[in-house]
């Protein structure tokens, strides 16, 4: 463990303020897509985008493009490509395991037949905090600024439909266009937050602070502070001791955001409704919603 004036004296580094500050404005928004995870029950879509980055990288190499930006433009492609599944039940797990595959087998076809280094677009898979740009963190604050305000803007529309689909389409709510809006930020996200952690631990910045939160908010806007208020402490805390004990950002921060989440489930469980108490009364009866 490192003294206070070591400690001191990593703080005032430009890269570790980088961090810091990626870390805070990542929490905003990165937690409360977690939630959307969560809710669609949807948590094989990390997996998806990872290959899918993985390919939108090895391209970023062959064209000379910012491999992350191309990431990240692959990724909300395939979010908008695999929307119209979500329609039928089960089906965006199904089409995500047909993404992860095509995207994996695309990504390994280009590396090989580019003469463009493997290696170099798998280290970026794994991730740097300390290597953050300021491109990164203008990234995360555009999500953490579209993320809540879309939470907060159709609170409503998007607690029907996380709570359930069929009652969202009977009540008039724009299912289609919310999911496929859910799920490009959802990609992007995943894309976005890479640098961070690596895709390999991108859960300690998006799903476990949701995990926590679903455990202790009772609505979808208490679990979105909850998501928000967990994930800037664990970041900032695992960040923290990642520098004091001199450990790799990345699984400081999976290990702690873990530990909260490990906690919380030992708290007495919420009896109130957690997604109900936003949602409007059904305006059909159930005979009706089968008609769609």
């Amino acid at each position: 463990m490192i003294d206070g004036a070591t400690f001191l004296a990593l703080l005032e580094m430009p890269a570790v303020q980088r961090a810091a500050v990626a870390l805070v404005v990542g929490a905003i928004g990165l937690p409360v897509i977690g939630v959307a995870i969560v809710g669609l029950d949807i948590m094989p879509v990390r997996f998806a985008m990872m290959h899918v980055a993985l390919l939108g990288i090895a391209v970023g190499l062959l064209v000379g493009l910012d491999p992350l930006l191309c990431a990240l433009v692959a990724c909300a492609l395939a979010g908008v490509g695999i929307s119209p599944l979500a329609r039928d039940p089960g089906g965006l797990s199904g089409g995500m395991g047909l993404l992860m595959s095509l995207a994996m087998a695309a990504a390994l076809l280009v590396l090989a037949m580019s003469g463009v280094n493997g290696a170099s677009a798998f280290e970026l898979l794994w991730g740097s905090v300390l290597s953050v740009r300021a491109v990164d963190i203008a990234i995360l604050g555009v999500l953490a600024v579209v993320v809540p305000g879309l939470f907060w803007w159709r609170r409503r529309d998007l607690a029907l439909l996380l709570h359930d689909r069929e009652l969202a389409l009977c009540s008039g709510v724009p299912v289609g266009a919310l999911t496929t809006l859910l799920l490009v930020l959802i990609a992007v996200s995943v894309a976005g937050a890479i640098r961070l952690t690596g895709a390999l631990l991108v859960d300690a910045l998006t799903l476990l602070p949701a995990l926590a939160a679903r455990r202790l908010g009772h609505s979808l806007g208490a679990m979105v502070l909850w998501a928000i208020g967990i994930g800037v402490v664990v970041n900032l805390a695992g960040f923290a001791i990642a520098l004091l004990f001199d450990l790799p950002p990345g699984p400081a921060l999976v290990l702690t955001a873990g530990a909260v989440v490990l906690v919380v489930q030992f708290l007495p469980e919420r009896t109130t409704s957690r997604w109900s108490t936003l949602a409007p009364p059904s305006p059909a009866p159930p005979s009706s919603a089968a008609g769609h």
